[in-house]
C-alpha cells in the first residue's frame, strides 16, 4: 500500500477506498495518518492500526483527517485515540527537540535511541519515513534553521553562530551558499546588498512573476494579484534590493513562458535557491519528470532511495520557489487524482492538460 499526504477536498474513490480497507484489516501501522475509518454503528472513528475488533466493511466509511470525522459527528476511539499524535511521528517530534538543544557536535544515533528508549534500527526508519532526512541531517537543518531565525531577529553572527551550537563560523560558510544562497553577513541583513530582479508577464495560467540574481531564477509565482505576488517575494528578503527589472535575464522569462504552454524545456535554467539537501534532491527528481508525463509521490520516494519518505517528498513538492522550472505540477496521488498545488488546483490541472496536448 502506498501512502501520500491526502488533499482532504478530493473525493474518495472506490480504488482509495478499497486499499484504505485493505490496510485497515491487516492493521497496517505504516496507514496511521494518512485516513480515519469512521464506524456507523457506534460512531467512532480509528485508526487503520486500531487492535479492537474489525467492523463489518458496510458499517464503515473512510475520512482522510480526524478534523472531518468529527464534523460528521464521530467521537475518537478510546482505545487508539486517533485525535492525538503517537507513533513515527510522535517519535521523531521528540528526537527534533532533543537535536534542536544539541551541541555541534550533537548525539549520535544510538544515544538519541536510548534516551528515547527505542531502537537504533526504529528511530532511523521512523526519521526517514517522517522526513526524508536522517537524524543527523534533520539535526543539520534545525540547527540552520535556528540560526537563520535569530539573525533576522537582529543577532550578531558570532551569537548566532554560538546559541545554535557551531562551534566555529567555518563550519556554517561551508554551508551557507548551498542553503542560505548567500553569505550569513549577508542573510543576516535580510538580504541588504542583494540584489533581485522580478518582472510580471501574463500567461494562460494568469500572472506570473520570474525573480533572479545574477546567479540563476530564484522564484517563480503564478497568481491573479501583482501586488500579493511581489509581497511574497520580499518576505524572505525584507531588505534585499528588489527591483522591477529582467534587464539579464528576459530568455528565462520567456523560457518559464514556453514551458506554461505545455512546451518541453528549450535551455537549461541556471536557479540561485535556498533549499536543504533532501529539497535539492528532491527537485532535481522532479526536474527528470518528462513532459507530459507525471509520477506518483510514491514513485519519487522510491527513486530517490528512500520508499518510506512519501510525505517528506509532498512537503519538499509543497516548499518548491520555482513552480514550472521545478515541475512539482507532475506529481499526483497514487490513485491518479490531482493532491495539492500552491497556485491551486485549476491550474495544476491546466498545465497537465497543456503539456499532454503539446
Amino acid at each position: 500500500m502506498t501512502h501520500t499526504r491526502i488533499d482532504p477536498a478530493q473525493p474518495i474513490t472506490p480504488h482509495a477506498a478499497a486499499r484504505y480497507w485493505r490496510a485497515t484489516r491487516a492493521r497496517d501501522s505504516r496507514a496511521d495518518g494518512t485516513f480515519v475509518l469512521a464506524v456507523r454503528s457506534t460512531r467512532i472513528y480509528c485508526r487503520p492500526s486500531c487492535p479492537a475488533r474489525r467492523p463489518l466493511r458496510r458499517n464503515v466509511t473512510f475520512f482522510r483527517t480526524r478534523e472531518e470525522a468529527e464534523r460528521h459527528g464521530y467521537r475518537p476511539c478510546l482505545r487508539c485515540r486517533p485525535n492525538e499524535i503517537s507513533g513515527p511521528v510522535a517519535l521523531v517530534q521528540r528526537a527534533a527537540d532533543l537535536l534542536a538543544q544539541s551541541s555541534e557536535e550533537g548525539m549520535t544515533l544510538h544515544q538519541l535511541a536510548q534516551t528515547l528508549g527505542a531502537t537504533p534500527s526504529t528511530l532511523r526508519r521512523a526519521f526517514v519515513q517522517v522526513t526524508g532526512l536522517k537524524p543527523r541531517e534533520l539535526a543539520e537543518a534545525l540547527r540552520l534553521r535556528r540560526f537563520k531565525a535569530l539573525m533576522r531577529a537582529g543577532k550578531s553572527i558570532t551569537d548566532a553562530l554560538y546559541e545554535t551550537g557551531y562551534g566555529s563560523s567555518s563550519r556554517v560558510y561551508e554551508r551557507s551558499n548551498a542553503q542560505l544562497g548567500m553569505t550569513p553577513a549577508t542573510y543576516r541583513k535580510g538580504g541588504l546588498g542583494m540584489k533581485l530582479g522580478y518582472t510580471i508577464a501574463k500567461s494562460p495560467l494568469g500572472k506570473v512573476l520570474v525573480a533572479a540574481t545574477e546567479r540563476g531564477v530564484s522564484a517563480v509565482y503564478l497568481g491573479d494579484d501583482e501586488n500579493k505576488l511581489v509581497a511574497e517575494l520580499g518576505e524572505e528578503y525584507p531588505r534585499a534590493k528588489i527591483v522591477a527589472a529582467s534587464n539579464g535575464f528576459e530568455r528565462w522569462v520567456k523560457e518559464v513562458l514556453l514551458r506554461i504552454g505545455g512546451q518541453p524545456p528549450h535551455m537549461e535554467l541556471p536557479l540561485d535557491l535556498q533549499a536543504t539537501a533532501f529539497q535539492r534532491r528532491v527537485w532535481k527528481e522532479l526536474q527528470r519528470i518528462p513532459c507530459g508525463h507525471t509520477r506518483s509521490y510514491s514513485q519519487v520516494a522510491r527513486s530517490l532511495g528512500r520508499p518510506k519518505a512519501v510525505r517528506a517528498v509532498a512537503r519538499a513538492c509543497a516548499a518548491n520557489p520555482v513552480s514550472i522550472v521545478v515541475p512539482c505540477h507532475r506529481v499526483i496521488r497514487e490513485d491518479g487524482a490531482l493532491a495539492g498545488y500552491r497556485w491551486g488546483l485549476a491550474r495544476k490541472e491546466q498545465l497537465l492538460a497543456s503539456e499532454r496536448s503539446a
